[in-house]
C-alpha cells in the first residue's frame, strides 16, 4: 500500500482527508494519478494487488492496510469496477467515512433475467480458462469493452495504461472475486455517504447496476456521465475531481448542520 506522506505543496494547510484508490481488474493504481494532482487538498493512497495469488490474500491485504497506515481521516475509499466491490467490502466493516464508486456494482455476475445489470457467470469462467492459455489475448479483448465506439474513435484509448501490469495469478484471482463476491444482500449495512459515478453506455457494469446501488444504499448520489463507457473518468478527471470535491463538501456541511 502506498500513502502520500505529505500534502501537495499548493494544497490548503488543512487537508480534507485521505482518498484511498482501488483500481479495476488488470489496471495499475497509476490510472488515478491525474486525480492526485487535481485533488491536492486530499492525501492519496492506493493498494496495489497486481501480484496477489488468491482471493484470501487480496482481502487480507486490503483489510490489513488499515492496521498499518496512517490514513489521515476522514477516509474516502474510491473504487473502480472490481475496486468498487472491494470498497463495499471495506465499508461493511465501517472502515470508510465515504465511498466514491466508479463504474460500481454490488454483484458482477448475474443470472439471465438480470443480464441488464452484469455479466453471465459463464463469461467469467471462460475468461479464467482462456487466461491460462493466452493472457495477452484476454486482456486485449477485455480492453475493447472498456470504451464506446466514439471514445475509441476520438483517441481516448491512448490514455489507457499499457496491458501486462498484473501477474497471471492476480488476473485469475480478480476474476474469481468478480465471479463470487456479492454485496447486494448487505448494502443496508453501509451507512456512510456514497457518490456513484457511472457511464451511461457502460457494457461491463451496466448503468442499471448503478441505479440498483442508488436504490438500495441508504445515502447515495448518482452522477451519470452521458456517452461514456466503463472508464467514465478517463479524459474527464478535471470535471469529476470538481464533482467529488463538491459532493464531499456537501456531505461535510450536512454533517455539521445535523451535529449542531
Amino acid at each position: 500500500m502506498k500513502v502520500s506522506p505529505e500534502i501537495t505543496p499548493n494544497a490548503p494547510n488543512r487537508p480534507s482527508g485521505t482518498i484511498l484508490w482501488l483500481a479495476g481488474w488488470s489496471m495499475p493504481p497509476s490510472i488515478f494519478d491525474r486525480f492526485h494532482d487535481l485533488l491536492p487538498d486530499f492525501h492519496h493512497g492506493s493498494i496495489d494487488y497486481s501480484a496477489v495469488e488468491t482471493p484470501d490474500e487480496l482481502f487480507a491485504m486490503i483489510d490489513n492496510a488499515f492496521l498499518k497506515e496512517d490514513l489521515h481521516p476522514p477516509l474516502l475509499i474510491a473504487g473502480w469496477s472490481l475496486g468498487s466491490l472491494l470498497a463495499l467490502h471495506l465499508a461493511e466493516s465501517r472502515l470508510a467515512d465515504g465511498l466514491v464508486l466508479l463504474s460500481g456494482t454490488a454483484c458482477f455476475v448475474r443470472p439471465q433475467e438480470a443480464r441488464d445489470r452484469g455479466w453471465p457467470e459463464a463469461y467469467v469462467r471462460q475468461m479464467i480458462a482462456a487466461i491460462r492459455k493466452d493472457r495477452s489475448a484476454v486482456e486485449a479483448k477485455f480492453r475493447t469493452t472498456l470504451l464506446t465506439d466514439t471514445e475509441w474513435t476520438t483517441g481516448l484509448g491512448e490514455m489507457l495504461p499499457q496491458a501486462g501490469y498484473w501477474t497471471t495469478s492476480a488476473l485469475i484471482t480478480g476474476l474469481h472475486i468478480l465471479r463470487t463476491e456479492e454485496c447486494l444482500s448487505r448494502l443496508n449495512r453501509i451507512t456512510c455517504p456514497v457518490f456513484l459515478i457511472h457511464g451511461s453506455e457502460d457494457t461491463v457494469c451496466p448503468h442499471s447496476a448503478a441505479e440498483e446501488l442508488l436504490a438500495q444504499l441508504p445515502h447515495a448520489e448518482l452522477l451519470t456521465v452521458e456517452g461514456s463507457g466503463h472508464v467514465p473518468f478517463l479524459g474527464r478527471e478535471a470535471i469529476l475531481a470538481d464533482a467529488i470535491r463538491r459532493w464531499w463538501h456537501g456531505v461535510q456541511v450536512r454533517s455539521d448542520s445535523t451535529s449542531i
